[in-house]
Parts: structure tokens; sequence; C-alpha cells
């Protein structure tokens, strides 16, 4: 029986199609370039519905994802069954807590990609998160992930109000229109997260037909949190940059991005 959290339900349930109308979501490349580079096995921590797990796979690259969320995972394993033979023999997948998950393999590159580190609430879940990327890395090995560069004057903002955010035509009824909308509804400035909501609306023929809502909560981090993160972990930046471009990580970053080894 799956043992898996029941968590981002609703979320699983629109993901592909909500994240294949967003035009900007710009790192599934750096994140392949890298596999490619550094080769394989890879360990992806939070791999969801496989968004970048299975394009790494295509390329024949064996990669193992973890995740907590069953319906994520359900999802993920429903797309393995239509997917060749020899990319689906190139994935393993285990239900597991970033922050507590461990196996007998050590992988010469380890991903976070998209934030989940973001979810990661308390400084003792985010160290254990990056505890858990660190232990399975080789001598050699690299950890890469993303955050998001915290804009404070958007943070401290428009909390109550509204925005659509996607929109898409429903993949098996094109009669309908699907919208994710987001609603900021608090902001904790002492430990810096936000509580917020994602609405899901759909439409067909101008009428709303269904509205599903979901909570969301995330975290966000300065530079030098990250930096005394990485020294409580034992890691050091390898390369870091500001965009998925690989732009310099300064005041106009709208991501930090990193890529980390196991300190000496």
């Amino acid at each position: 029986m799956p043992t898996g959290v029941q968590s981002y339900a609703l979320s699983a349930k629109y993901y592909d199609q909500a994240y294949a109308a967003k035009k900007d979501l710009a790192d599934l490349p750096f994140y392949l370039e890298l596999a490619k580079r550094i080769g394989g096995p890879v360990l992806e921590l939070a791999c969801g519905t496989g968004r970048v797990l299975l394009p790494i796979a295509r390329e024949g690259i064996a990669i193992h994802g973890v995740d907590n969320s069953e319906p994520m995972l359900n999802v993920l394993r429903a797309k393995l069954e239509s997917e060749a033979k020899d990319v689906a023999e190139m994935v393993s997948v285990f239900e597991g807590d970033m922050r507590s998950f461990r196996s007998n393999q050590e992988f010469p590159l380890v991903i976070i990609p998209f934030r989940p580190l973001q979810h990661m609430y308390t400084i003792e879940d985010q160290r254990a998160a990056l505890e858990t990327a660190a232990f399975h890395l080789e001598d050699d090995g690299v950890l890469a992930f993303n955050v998001f560069f915290p804009l404070f004057d958007r943070l401290y903002s428009g909390i109550g109000e509204e925005m659509l955010e996607l929109e898409w035509t429903d993949p098996s009824d094109s009669s309908k229109i699907a919208q994710r909308h987001f609603r900021k509804e608090s902001l904790d400035k002492v430990n810096q997260n936000f509580s917020a909501a994602f609405i899901f609306r759909t439409w067909q023929g101008g009428k709303l037909i269904a509205e599903e809502t979901e909570p969301l909560k995330m975290s966000y981090y300065t530079y030098p949190q990250l930096r005394a993160l990485f020294l409580l972990t034992g890691l050091e930046i390898v390369e870091e940059y500001g965009s998925f471009a690989k732009a310099p990580l300064d005041n106009d970053a709208q991501e930090m991005i990193f890529v980390l080894k196991k300190a000496r």
C-alpha cells in the first residue's frame, strides 16, 4: 500500500498542464545540461511529477527520484508507463521525505530543482534537507538547487489580493479553459515565510464550472543565510548564478542558483 503523504493533491492534478503554460520557466535546460555534463546516476530530491526527471532519463541518464507526495508520484508513475521501455528503465522512484531520506548509494549529481527547499520552514528542516543531499554525494559529486531571489517590495505587498498567474486549455476537452490564481494571505517577517492559496478555476462557454483551492506556504532566503546553511552542512560553493542563463548573482538577480560540493 502506498505510504506517501497526501499533500499537493490538487497541485498534482493540474501541475503538468499549468507549468506547460508558464513560458518563462527556464530551469530545465540548466539542470539537463548539468546532468549531461556530469553524468549519472542522478538523485533528484522532491522530484514531483517528473518535469525535470523525465527529460534527464530521455537523455539515457539514470536518475532516482524521491518525493513525499503520493499524488505527485502517482502522476509520475502513470507517465512512466507511457514512456519508452529504455527511458522507463533509467528511472527509480522512491517515496521519502527530503529531510530524512537515506539510501545506500552515492551520486555524482544531486539536484533539487524549482524551490522544494522553500517548503522547508525552519532552520532545522532546511539543514536536514541539505544534509540529505550532502549525505548522498560522492566525494567529488555536486549538488545543484535554486530558490527565488527575495524582492522585498513584492513580498511585503499585495496581501489579500488575487492575481491570475496561468491559463491553459484543458488537454482533455478543448472547450474548457483552466486558470490558476494566486492569493497571498499573510507574511511572517520574523520566520521569513508567507502563506497563500492557489485557486484553480475551470470555465466552459464563459461560465465558471469548477473552483478548487489549495493552501500554499513558502519560505524565502537571504544570501548570507544560505551561506551560513552551507557552512552548517559541510558544503561549499562551486558556482553561483542569478539566472538560468548564468547571469551574476547580484542586485539584478531573479534567482539564487547554486552548484555545491562537500567542503574539504
